[in-house]
């Protein structure tokens, strides 16, 4: 999706978003949109709206709540290929205190 497109998905109401991931075949995509709006819109203003990179999706992806992380590793990681990123899952598994660890200490972020 577009930029502008994408971003105006994230913002819509549960029932447009659903209908929207129906539509994708990226499977990481899909889940997203399946998110509740408050997670949706998360993603869009600390990730979209600022420095959209894999280290800032990861970062905010590392400060989400169990239920988030872990519904994208059951639903999105584990549903890949072999198993899925067995790094990605470990790190999206880990207590607050090491997710946290390594967002400052490696990722470099506050």
């Amino acid at each position: 999706m577009s930029g502008f497109l994408e971003r105006e998905v994230m913002l819509a109401p549960d029932l447009v978003a659903r209908a929207a991931a129906a539509l994708l075949d990226d499977p990481a995509q899909r889940w997203m949109l399946q998110q509740p709006v408050r997670v949706r819109r998360s993603f869009v203003v600390d990730v979209l709206d600022r420095e959209d990179d894999e280290e800032t999706r990861m970062a905010w992806m590392l400060g989400q709540s169990d239920d988030v992380r872990l519904g994208y590793v059951r639903d999105v990681l584990r549903r890949e290929p072999g198993g899925g990123d067995r790094q990605a899952i470990w790190m999206l598994t880990q207590p607050d205190a090491v997710r946290r660890s390594y967002v400052v200490e490696v990722l470099g972020r506050r």
